[in-house]
């Protein structure tokens, strides 16, 4: 009996005595050059088979038996960096690690950071130094466009930066610049993102397998953060366009301590434009960014960061006309939108195992436009005025928190809260005339709401070939006196077949409790965010996907992985319906459905080496279902696209040059046409659709190419880039209209946007 018994208190004491022999390996990776943190940084042990990745501000914990060990440290574009070690107990090891010089093709070391190992599927980081060295629009580097080359990701129109990935709508995409929302990405009508690539670190894509972190869209997450600044030493970068400049400071307020980084971008269209405008008339457009960062060192377990955007776009137009002394009149019409952010985070370690992170944001978007008319006769003023302004402001505040017990478990959770103040749309019309004025605002009343969000996951080693994420995200949300809530239950599986391959599954609910109105195509900035109601409910979506990845010798990471998304509550303008006439509720002018995507993918890319590059190609089918559109029958999204292939490589053809080009290729945009004519009561012709979107625009394709001289010396380097997009000047279709032939009869014509564009800009760094 009493051996029973100490056998039994042997069994239940021996783990707590293996794991008194457990030490801790924990510290921050960083680049040597700038004493920036690194994020997603491999540790690893091979001697135990055990390793981490750092988190977003470069921390990392390992806990291993007491042994001697040799740490590995690697990360894409850097030398890898190794160290022995003698464990008695805990140790913090803070890493430097410097890029790498050798052009050569460099072979994956650490199996530790390949595709294959990670739990996470559906998830893609492309490098910065990649997206800046792909051909650019205008000579323009765009983070965005970069991504539209990612499998499963389409863009929208001819040269836009829309985002719809698998199947979903632009609002389904949740875009964070240092962990803020960023409402509305683009510049020029569309054309261009509002994110300078100068001034980002890194760039992630999730658009599927989303763990319980993340929350609030149906689609995707675009993850961007912000360089922190060179702690060492002062360090510049800029570039001169055909239509921007742009100049990027960074350097220590304290060296070693403490940091800066501000960046600045703007257009110069309407100063290069003023000669040419004559008469009465003045106009022009502009768009501008600034990005700022500082932080501080507060101790060794304390880290501060303040960062900010601002941005704005304006295209205006001024008209004066005056006959004589008596009469004199004016017209003047703006164009305003713009996005600002602040955010301030605090992290601190509060021990060798757990990592805490509060984050305190503001973020806003606004939209305005505005008519205005002023006149003046024989002493006799008037004035007309027609202004519509809508936008979006949130105030938040969260505190996330990374606890590495063991190697077999990651866990994070956290908790947050965000104050929305949405103002869907607000109609001014002031009247001032001889004997009569009038100033009225119509429109729908700010909506005031509360969400809160609440999340916990576990990345889980349960064997050495079985790896599961297993998490939950709740959310709610108080609005108009109601309250909507929703548990979102997270899994992903990875199966390790060998050290090469790997299977992977996954299955998501999604909740989204903001829509967006908009019936624009060309990224016009007349989008109107509005939250859920008892009329409009909150989005929901449920997403399985299923592949494999695997990594070669060479370094080439291979995904294949097939998915099933359904979407529920989707919205839509009803027939007719648009922004304008604010006096009608939001409410009354959209119409709720759902929708579907299905598909595969395939991605293809090299990080490593001399060449770098990517390949993607996406099999997809994507609609949509309203009860009082198209007869209430399924149909196909506007950005449905059957075959989708993208292809992209940057080859360093000699020390001083290089060269890159893409080709992309899709089916054509889905759009409605009429199918008849007949002549109404009043002798109007009158025209009949058949379904909604059965129509299909011819394929779209096109080349990019371009190609940069370089030059360095010790203390900078300078680059000119020459590039062309639409290389092969493809006549691609913008939109298709109705006319009518020399013979009377309606014919369908294509009209397209861009020919081929040449373009040179010169880089320089410092």
């Amino acid at each position: 009996m009493k051996a029973s018994i100490l056998a039994a208190i042997a069994t239940i004491m021996l783990p707590l005595f293996t794991w008194a022999q457990q030490v801790t390996i924990s510290g921050y990776i960083t680049e040597k050059k700038s004493g920036e943190r690194l994020i997603g940084a491999t540790v690893y042990i091979p001697e135990k088979n055990a390793g981490t990745t750092t988190n977003a501000f470069g921390f990392y914990s390992l806990t291993i038996p007491a042994d001697s060990v040799t740490v590995k440290v690697s990360y894409v574009g850097y030398a890898g960096f190794s160290k022995a070690l003698s464990l008695r107990g805990n140790v913090t090891l803070n890493m430097e690690m410097e890029l790498s010089k050798d052009m050569k093709e460099v072979v994956v070391t650490s199996k530790k950071d390949a595709i294959q190992e990670r739990t996470q599927m559906s998830t893609i980081d492309l490098p910065i130094e990649t997206i800046k060295s792909l051909p650019a629009f205008l000579g323009e580097v765009d983070v965005l466009k970069a991504l539209q080359l990612l499998p499963g990701v389409q863009a929208g129109n001819e040269g836009s930066t829309g985002i719809y990935v698998r199947g979903g709508g632009p609002d389904q995409n949740l875009i964070l610049l240092d962990g803020v929302p960023v409402y509305n990405a683009s510049h020029l009508f569309g054309f261009f993102s509002v994110f300078n690539a100068d001034a980002i670190r890194s760039v992630e894509l999730v658009k599927g397998g989303f763990p319980a972190r993340y929350g609030g869209r149906l689609s995707s997450i675009i993850d961007i953060n912000m360089k922190e600044g060179n702690k060492n030493k002062l360090h510049g970068e800029g570039g001169i366009g055909l239509i921007a400049s742009r100049l990027t400071l960074e350097g220590p307020i304290q060296k070693g301590k403490s940091s800066f980084m501000i960046s600045g971008r703007r257009t110069y269209y309407d100063i290069l434009a003023k000669p040419f405008i004559r008469g009465n008339t003045k106009g022009g457009y502009f768009f501008y960014d600034l990005n700022g960062k500082v932080n501080f060192k507060l101790s060794k377990k304390d880290h501060l960061y303040v960062s900010g955007y601002f941005g704005n776009d304006k295209f205006y137009a001024k008209q004066k006309q005056s006959a004589d002394q008596t009469y004199s009149s004016s017209f003047n019409t703006d164009l305003k939108w713009g996005n600002a952010t602040a955010v301030a985070r605090w992290n601190h370690q509060y021990n060798n195992k757990l990592f805490g992170n509060l984050t305190s944001y503001y973020s806003q978007y606004r939209f305005v436009i505005a008519a205005q008319t002023k006149s003046t006769f024989s002493g006799t003023n008037e004035e007309y005025l027609l202004k519509y302004s809508s936008g979006i402001n949130d105030v938040a505040m969260k505190y996330d928190f990374d606890y590495i017990p063991h190697p077999n478990h990651y866990i994070k959770t956290g908790v947050g809260y965000i104050y929305h103040t949405y103002k869907p749309g607000a109609q001014q019309t002031k009247v001032s005339a001889a004997g009569y004025k009038q100033d009225t605002t119509v429109g729908t009343k700010d909506i005031y709401a509360g969400e809160i969000d609440a999340y916990v996951e576990d990345d889980i080693k349960i064997s050495n070939s079985l790896k599961a994420n297993i998490g939950v995200h709740w959310t709610g949300f108080a609005v108009q006196n109601s309250f909507y809530h929703a548990i979102q239950p997270r899994a992903a599986l990875r199966y390790l077949i060998n050290e090469k391959l790997s299977a992977k599954a996954s299955f998501v609910q999604m909740n989204q409790f903001i829509h967006l109105l908009t019936n624009s195509s060309i990224g016009l900035p007349t989008d109107l965010w509005v939250p859920v109601t008892a009329r409009v409910p909150m989005q929901k979506s449920y997403q399985g996907a299923a592949g494999i990845a695997y990594t070669h010798n060479t370094g080439i990471e291979v995904t294949v992985e097939g998915y099933y998304k359904t979407m529920d509550n989707v919205i839509e303008y009803k027939e007719g319906a648009s922004f304008f006439n604010a006096s009608n509720n939001w409410e009354d002018k959209v119409e709720v459905g759902k929708g579907r995507s299905y598909g595969a993918e395939l991605f293809l890319q090299k990080k490593k080496g001399r060449f770098t590059g990517l390949m993607g190609y996406t099999l997809s089918w994507t609609n949509r279902q309203f009860a009082n559109l198209n007869g209430g029958k399924e149909y196909p999204y506007r950005y449905d696209r059957r075959h989708d292939f993208k292809i992209a490589g940057i080859y360093q053809l000699a020390k001083n040059i290089e060269v890159s080009a893409e080709w992309v290729y899709g089916t054509g945009n889905a759009i409605t046409l009429p199918i008849g004519y007949y002549n109404g009561p009043d002798g109007a012709s009158i025209q009949v659709f058949g379904s909604r979107n059965g129509y299909r625009m011819p394929p779209y394709h096109r080349a990019d190419v371009s190609i940069k001289f370089m030059k360095r010396k010790p203390n900078w380097e300078r680059a000119w880039v020459i590039a062309a997009y639409n290389a092969y000047n493809r006549y691609n279709p913008f939109y298709i209209y109705s006319s009518t032939n020399s013979q009377g009869n309606t014919v369908f014509k294509q009209m397209s946007l861009f020919p081929i564009i040449p373009s040179i800009s010169y880089q320089f760094k410092f």
